[in-house]
């Protein structure tokens, strides 16, 4: 192995470990360079991803696979390549081709990825996967695929039970395929979060967390491996800009305590 190849060997090794380690795992997600190295920089911070939202936004584009493969691959580059620690990369349903977008990926340094299923029929969301993981095992290292499940996110008009029941059986069978964690998005409550631990399994489900979302703590008793917070991280660091363009042109100052960050 080249030095190269060992280095992004061992992040994904520490990557795996961390989700596997019996404390919660929270990565902080980022969009670009500057907003990587100022999280990085924090103390106590121990992997990061990437918020696909966010780049997509931060470029021009709507969410959802509008922004061109290379392009997004290109971005997650630049993260990677502006820290040290292990990066996860939100690479949406693998536009197109996951096992292919997840190669690309871990070519430009990242060890660990989400793959959304967009609640495609049950066959279909399980070789995406599948594909995924064969992908990941090629490259020889040890990544860490968090598995994404729409099922909350698409299923508000359907009965609770229903929804719960999907997500718990295509949680299951991604793992089967190779998954390292389930990632179920929403606005889950204790009872929820509950029957996905018991359903899927504890220290395999990832969460993301936004206003009204459990806390931290809570998440870690109840069984969840990792939280991440999508695209509120940005939307936090706009808000901020926001509102001190509003108090500049309504004469005031910029904040107190701003820092030179960047």
């Amino acid at each position: 192995m080249t030095e190269n190849a060992n280095s992004l060997a061992a992040k994904a090794t520490e990557l795996l470990r961390l989700h596997q380690a019996p404390e919660i795992l929270q990565v902080i997600n980022v969009w670009d360079a500057i907003s990587t190295k100022v999280v990085a920089d924090v103390p106590g911070i121990a992997a990061l991803a990437t918020a696909s939202h966010s780049i997509a936004a931060s470029r021009g584009y709507a969410d959802g696979e509008n922004i061109p493969v290379e392009e997004m691959i290109d971005a997650v580059r630049l993260i990677a390549a502006s820290t040290s620690l292990p990066v996860s990369a939100d690479l949406e349903a693998g536009y197109g081709n996951p096992g292919e977008t997840v190669r690309k990926a871990i070519g430009v340094g990242i060890v660990g990825a989400n793959i959304e299923d967009q609640m495609r029929p049950f066959d279909d969301a399980v070789e995406q996967m599948r594909a995924a993981a064969r992908a990941a095992d090629a490259e020889g290292i040890d990544f860490v695929l968090n598995a994404r499940t729409d099922a909350f996110v698409k299923g508000k008009d359907r009965d609770p039970s229903a929804v719960l029941a999907d997500a718990i059986e295509r949680g299951r069978a991604f793992l089967d395929v190779g998954a390292t964690a389930v990632f179920v998005p929403g606005l889950l409550d204790e009872a929820t979060v509950t029957a996905l631990v018991e359903g899927i399994g504890w220290n395999k489900i990832s969460v993301i967390n936004g206003p009204g979302s459990l806390a931290p703590a809570k998440l870690q008793e109840l069984g969840v491996a990792r939280i991440s917070y999508g695209p509120w991280t940005q939307r936090v660091a706009l808000t901020a800009l926001a509102d001190a363009t509003a108090e500049l042109l309504a004469g005031g100052a910029l904040p107190e305590g701003t820092r030179p960050l960047n």
